[in-house]
């Protein structure tokens, strides 16, 4: 039985188009530079964050995004960064009475932008909330704490191998790998998808029809 599935943010949920172009623009970087140098990160298996330092060597990401606010520039997403699947998908889970949640790195102020958005969810709460990030152990038990079924009946979704689908997984939860988004699409092929994935997705749509089959 499945009895809850829990949601990653980024590329996952929202769409970062907006995001990471507005670090470019920060940069001062053209837009397709910055990206190109971001899928470059990734497909070497290294920290995303090191595609800052390609622009600036020593960018510390939160002095940044401090210094952003403090410009009236902002992180933000809204309504229009969503995936068009994310409020049918999720509300059609809910009706099959499936508990819903929102977990992911986010800072406080992406946990509060997440909650204003009012999405059919049952529970959000961000790494700055817990004070813990992914990939660590720490963070995937606090999500079992979180659900209302054992870890084996949650589908944990998410686009990154090292990140969501690999410590989800050691945490004794189910997994969809969702292929979008740059690390969705830069690791599709890597053989741990194969191993670790009890689901490969490219639709949040696919996912009600999962629970049916699981749940008979």
């Amino acid at each position: 039985m499945i009895g809850a599935v829990v949601f990653d943010v980024g590329e996952t949920l929202v769409d970062e188009t907006r995001e990471y172009g507005t670090w470019a623009d920060w940069l001062g970087v053209p837009r397709h530079t910055f990206v190109s140098v971001f899928g470059a990160v990734i497909a070497l298996g290294r920290d995303y964050r090191e595609a800052f330092q390609v622009f600036r060597p020593g960018f510390d990401l939160t002095a940044e995004r401090e210094a952003r606010a403090e410009a009236g520039q902002p992180e933000t997403y809204g309504e229009d960064d969503l995936y068009p699947d994310v409020r049918p998908a999720l509300s059609k889970l809910q009706g099959m009475g499936v508990w819903v949640g929102i977990v992911g790195n986010q800072t406080v102020r992406s946990g509060k932008i997440l909650r204003g958005l009012n999405l059919p969810t049952d529970f959000i709460a961000t790494s700055d909330d817990w004070g813990v990030e992914k990939p660590s152990v720490a963070f995937f038990e606090r999500v079992v704490e979180a659900a209302p079924c054992p870890a084996d009946e949650i589908i944990y979704v998410g686009d990154r191998v090292e990140n969501d689908i690999a410590p989800a997984k050691a945490a004794g939860m189910r997994t969809a790998y969702i292929q979008r988004g740059p690390w969705g699409w830069i690791q599709r092929d890597k053989p741990e998808v194969a191993e670790l994935s009890d689901w490969k997705i490219h639709d949040l749509h696919e996912l009600p029809e999962i629970v049916a089959a699981e749940n008979g």
